[in-house]
């Protein structure tokens, strides 16, 4: 018992290892979904929170939310620095193209006209919404929005969507005894709501056609 004792903080990092590397890991890898939006920076902070959610450690979670919170602003008021320089300039950007890219037509159009009814608070629901932060962040860029204007409606829209993936984390956490379980619950739970709107609107299309 002595020796399997003494092998186990061998096998298993200590909660301070795992901070020093976790917070870190987590807010390059959110900055860098912000600024190339493959990463499913919503599933890591959902896996971040049940990890934070099973640790003794005051204010884990905490943490976790400024950490994913800081980490979505400053990529999204990069991402749209990019875009402004990309307008301002004559040949464009690749960042600019790359926004365009990822904003198809129909959810451009939307965008735009709801921008234009509700202002700033579209910014909010775009970042709850799967797909929705592009589409609205270019429909701002095409509206001329300063930087700064976009930084302060965005800012609430970062916070809402830590919390709201957080929320996810702990539901996952709290259901399950072992983190590695609480994990793949909440990473279920993430793709699940980021694939509920694409199947409501294939199912209002079938509708539509019918």
């Amino acid at each position: 018992m002595t020796l399997l004792a003494a092998a186990v903080p061998q096998v298993v990092p200590p909660e301070s290892t795992q901070q020093a590397l976790g917070y870190p890991s987590l807010f390059l890898l959110v900055l860098i979904g912000a600024l190339v939006p493959v990463v499913p920076t919503g599933a890591l902070v959902s896996s971040a929170a049940v990890v934070a959610f099973h640790q003794t450690a005051p204010y884990s979670l905490a943490l976790v939310f400024v950490t994913a919170s800081l980490a979505a602003f400053l990529g999204d008021a990069a991402l749209y620095w990019l875009g402004l320089r990309g307008l301002r300039s004559q040949s464009g950007s690749r960042w600019l193209e790359a926004i365009r890219d990822r904003a198809p037509e129909d959810k451009l159009t939307g965008a735009q006209e709801k921008l234009a009814d509700h202002g700033v608070a579209v910014l909010v629901l775009s970042r709850l919404v799967p797909a929705g932060r592009i589409p609205v962040m270019l429909a701002c860029l095409l509206a001329k929005w300063p930087l700064r204007r976009f930084a302060r409606g965005n800012l609430p829209a970062c916070l809402a969507w830590a919390v709201t993936y957080q929320l996810i984390g702990i539901l996952g956490g709290s259901l399950f005894p072992e983190p590695w379980e609480g994990v793949v619950a909440a990473v279920a739970l993430t793709v699940l709501v980021s694939a509920v709107p694409g199947v409501v609107r294939r199912l209002r299309g079938r509708v539509r056609r019918s």
